[in-house]
């Protein structure tokens, strides 16, 4: 099980079970997760992942697939999630580990992602989330 909290401990959320696969936090390259310098676990909302607490929203002018989940007092980015059910019924979601006790997720191996050009998963380099803190 992994948690994590917003600054201000309006907004939590709890990831429960083990990772997919041998996926580790994916840190993506694109134009809002290279500003927001989150660091993203994976899941299913009311599976494995659940948020407590008042978020507010924001979508991209361009698209409408995500929603960028913050909390509206201390401005943390919480999640994302899929503004609409997939094909099988299930909201994907993705929480930002960056928000979590260092210690709990610092073993974490980082998994890079080129959202911005190619929108395809770069190989390691060894690294884990402490390397990314410290």
């Amino acid at each position: 099980m992994y948690q994590g909290t917003c600054h201000c401990g309006a907004v939590s959320w709890v990831f429960e079970g083990p990772l997919e696969g041998d996926s580790g936090a994916t840190a993506c390259n694109c134009t809002l997760c290279r500003r927001y310098g989150a660091l993203w676990i994976y899941g299913f909302e009311g599976e494995n992942i659940t948020v407590t607490g008042d978020t507010a929203c924001y979508m991209r002018a361009d698209g409408d697939a995500l929603q960028i989940r913050f909390c509206p007092t201390c401005g943390n980015t919480i999640c994302w999630r899929g503004a609409r059910p997939g094909q099988d019924g299930r909201t994907r979601i993705a929480v930002n580990v960056r928000l979590s006790d260092p210690d709990t997720v610092a073993h974490l191996p980082i998994d890079h992602f080129d959202g911005l050009d190619t929108f395809d998963g770069l190989p390691r380099d060894g690294r884990c989330v402490r390397d990314l803190w410290f």
